[in-house]
């Protein structure tokens, strides 16, 4: 079996500049199935564009596929496998615990409900809080809770312990 056909991701020499400064410089790697992979470097390294390239958020150079697909010419179609959290969690201050649960639940047809409440029953959320009385820590457990609990073959965090104490980040 070809590894590269069988990874989740495969990039191949994959570049991006921003005015001239290189975030990816001829970069390449495998991710093989059921891996979790975490990119370490500091602020300016390239892990949120190399991201962003696996989204297909961002125009490259180089070859890279996720899930055999091409990211800048086969976006709609992965994003039905792809789930995706940003490193600021963005939920309007007015909805309700509960509403944001019942409105994931009615737009994605993948999406787990009690799974969702098996994540935030370890947390201190109630169901009629609203986002805006939530703590940064808990506006994180809520969205990491929903994206969670959808059923994607990938599942991108950017972050996703940000602004969770140590006891969560575990």
């Amino acid at each position: 079996m070809n590894a590269a056909v069988d990874a989740v991701v495969s990039a191949q020499g994959l570049r991006k500049a921003y005015k001239q400064k290189p975030a990816l410089d001829n970069t390449s790697f495998t991710i093989a199935p059921g891996r979790i992979v975490g990119l370490i470097g500091p602020n300016g390294a390239g892990k949120t564009t190399a991201l962003k390239a696996l989204l297909g958020l961002t125009a490259f150079e180089g070859d890279l596929r996720v899930l055999g697909m091409d990211p800048r010419t086969q976006r709609n179609a992965l994003m039905n496998d792809v789930c995706f959290i940003a490193d600021v969690a963005v939920l309007p201050r007015w909805i309700r615990v509960k509403e944001a649960i019942d409105f994931v639940a009615g737009v994605h047809p993948r999406f787990d409900r009690a799974r969702c409440e098996r994540f935030l029953a370890n947390t201190k959320l109630q169901p009629k809080q609203r986002v805006s009385e939530l703590s940064k820590g808990m506006v994180v457990q809520l969205h990491l809770a929903l994206v969670m609990a959808i059923d994607a073959r990938v599942l991108v965090l950017d972050e996703p312990t940000l602004g969770l104490d140590i006891l969560y980040r575990k």
